[in-house]
């Protein structure tokens, strides 16, 4: 499956079941308080498939699978007949009006708790949170190569995912952190990385690296994919040998060879070059060639140095079914809490929208990517668009279930409904608002994905 076949295939399963789940949510509550539903529909436009239930409800699956909708009955798009009208929304209580609109984010709440608890008890295969390379910040923290980042702030990081999106919040907002990592040695020790010290201008989605962290299973090996003739590898280095020290220093990425043979040379006489061959660990000696190269004199082994066979996962985040549902839980939680923050600083202007706000194409492929790692990663980040789509359906915009929830709690403290002008400016601006979005997410996907 092709990258372009598989995104909208994973767009629409992924829509299909967050949509459903909302829309059920709605359309459950409504029939618990006895509320006519007219149409169950999943998708918009031409309908697909329909199929009439015995209570009279019309389930539809539509062409357009951006979105659906639940239709009760309501005397306010229709005319209601006399012996229907205890059925009918509008003729409801305010506060199971309430409850019917809240339902649908309350659906998406309950199914990312659902989904993600069906991700841990799977197990999510990843990487340590073991650094590959410590640069600029993270060196001065004291972080160093071969470090496992055991717990971020006090959250646990078992996987780099965890660390990552640990720091990233941090990040963004330049507070420090505390670290507790485990060192190469096996000790547990704790550093302070100074993230407040961050530029003020960097790529928001890499933060992190923005800081000099680079884990490991992200460097590239230094491994030799040829050597050159009458050079001093020539013959005692072999293609898919890894070299992984050069005079006693440590190599844990291909740039840092060229800088210790330099190094080396300037010293004078041979050292041994420590390489992994297949498994087994050897030490070749070796003396670095002082050549001309484009001009200038290097030191050099002659070797040509390629990208090595990226790593397997070496960790799973992974629990039993009923510590699952704890985790779940705390991480719904936590996941919540990140998610209105990222609002918060959208709203502020503390980060770009550009990196905020995704339209149907950066869901897509980040679906189509998810999908190929695993059911574990697919479930996780259906987990986190659940979350989204309930969290942001309850922002009072009119049009969305928040703006319906805000003219109810309005009607509840004035005794009486909005007037029919009130509430169709409303849904004048919600519209406004809701367009301006959608324009800004398919900019940002043009932006994103298509010109950079």
């Amino acid at each position: 499956m092709n990258e372009f076949v598989g995104s909208v295939w994973w767009l629409i399963v992924s829509l299909g079941v967050l949509v459903t789940f909302h829309e059920f949510g709605h359309y459950w509550v409504a029939r618990r308080f006895g509320v006519r539903v007219l149409r169950f529909s999943v998708g918009f436009g031409r309908p697909l498939w329909t199929r009439r239930g015995r209570g009279g409800t019309e389930y539809v699956i539509a062409a357009i699978p951006l979105g659906g909708y639940v239709k009760m009955l309501d005397e306010r798009e229709g005319e209601v007949p006399a012996a229907q009208l205890h059925e009918a929304f509008n003729r409801k209580p305010v506060w199971q009006r309430m409850a019917v609109v809240v339902a649908g984010p309350v659906a998406n709440l309950l199914l990312c708790v659902a989904l993600l608890w069906g991700m841990f008890v799977i197990g999510r295969p990843d990487y340590l949170a073991e650094v590959g390379t410590a640069d600029g910040l993270a060196r001065a923290a004291g972080l160093r190569s071969g470090d496992v980042i055991l717990a971020v702030d006090g959250r646990t990081t078992p996987t780099w995912t965890e660390a990552e999106l640990a720091l990233m919040p941090a990040a963004l907002d330049r507070r420090d952190v505390d670290l507790r990592v485990r060192t190469p040695e096996g000790r547990e020790v704790g550093h302070r990385l100074a993230l407040s010290r961050l530029p003020a201008e960097i790529d928001e989605l890499r933060a992190v690296e923005a800081a000099g962290l680079a884990p490991r299973h992200r460097v590239s090996p230094a491994q030799v994919l040829a050597t050159s003739p009458g050079m001093p590898a020539a013959g005692v280095l072999l293609p898919g040998d890894v070299i992984t020290a050069v005079d006693g220093e440590p190599v844990q990425a291909g740039d840092e060879v060229d800088p210790l043979v330099q190094r080396l040379g300037r010293r004078g006489g041979s050292a041994m070059v420590e390489v992994d061959r297949g498994g087994v660990r050897m030490a070749l000696e070796m003396t670095p060639r002082l050549t001309e190269v484009d001009g200038r004199s290097r030191w050099l082994l002659g070797v040509s140095l390629g990208q090595a066979a990226p790593p397997q996962p070496n960790a799973l985040l992974r629990y039993g079914p009923v510590a699952a549902v704890p985790a779940a839980l705390r991480e719904t939680a936590h996941q919540t809490r990140e998610l209105l923050a990222m609002i918060g600083r959208a709203f502020t202007g503390r980060v770009d929208v550009r990196n905020t706000v995704a339209g149907p194409i950066t869901i897509a492929r980040a679906a189509n990517h998810y999908a190929s790692r695993g059911p574990a990663w697919y479930l996780s980040i259906l987990a986190m668009l659940s979350l989204s789509l309930g969290i942001l359906n309850l922002l009072p915009i009119p049009i969305l279930d928040g703006g319906h929830l805000l003219y109810y709690l309005i009607e509840l403290v004035k005794g009486r409904p909005l007037s029919e002008r009130a509430m169709a400016a409303g849904q004048f601006v919600g519209l406004a608002l809701i367009a301006g979005l959608m324009g800004l997410a398919f900019y940002n996907d043009i932006v994103n994905n298509l010109l950079r």
